[in-house]
C-alpha cells in the first residue's frame, strides 16, 4: 500500500494523520509522509507499544512528527465554536455518526467496532 500511495501521490502525501493508535497504522503513516512534509498522531497506543524509524530520515528528509491530543482542545473556548459550525453546517459530524445504542448494549456496541461494523456510536441512557 506504502508503494500506492506513493505513486498515486508523486512521492507521498503532505500530512499523514494516524488516529488508531496503533504502531503498524503510526509505521504507515509515516512511510507515506512525503519529503518536507508532517506526520501527525492522535492515536494513544498502550503505553509499552513502540515506534521506531531511522532517525536520519527526519533530517535527511526535513520531515515533522506531530503529536495531538485532542486537537489541543480547549473544550471551554472550542466547543461553542464546535457547536456554531455544526448549526451553520459546516461541521457535518451526523455523517461520522454509525448510530446511537442505549448504555445496556454498550459491550455488543465494542464488538462491532472491533468487527468494523460502525466507525462511531453515541451511547444514550
Amino acid at each position: 500500500m506504502v508503494e500506492k500511495v506513493k505513486s498515486a501521490t508523486n512521492g507521498g502525501v503532505e500530512y499523514a494523520f494516524e488516529t488508531a493508535g496503533a504502531v503498524p497504522a503510526m509505521d504507515t503513516a509515516f512511510k507515506i509522509t512525503r519529503v518536507g512534509g508532517m506526520t501527525v498522531t492522535t492515536g494513544l497506543p498502550h503505553p509499552t507499544h513502540k515506534f521506531s524509524f531511522t532517525q536520519g530520515t527526519l533530517t535527511a528528509e526535513e520531515r515533522t512528527m506531530k503529536g495531538s491530543y485532542v486537537g489541543s482542545c480547549v473544550p471551554s473556548r472550542d466547543i461553542p465554536r464546535f457547536i456554531d459550525m455544526y448549526k451553520q453546517g459546516k461541521l457535518p459530524i451526523d455523517k461520522l455518526l454509525s448510530g446511537t445504542i442505549p448504555l445496556e448494549q454498550i459491550n455488543e456496541g465494542f464488538d462491532r467496532f472491533s468487527n468494523g461494523e460502525v466507525n462511531r456510536l453515541v451511547v444514550i441512557p
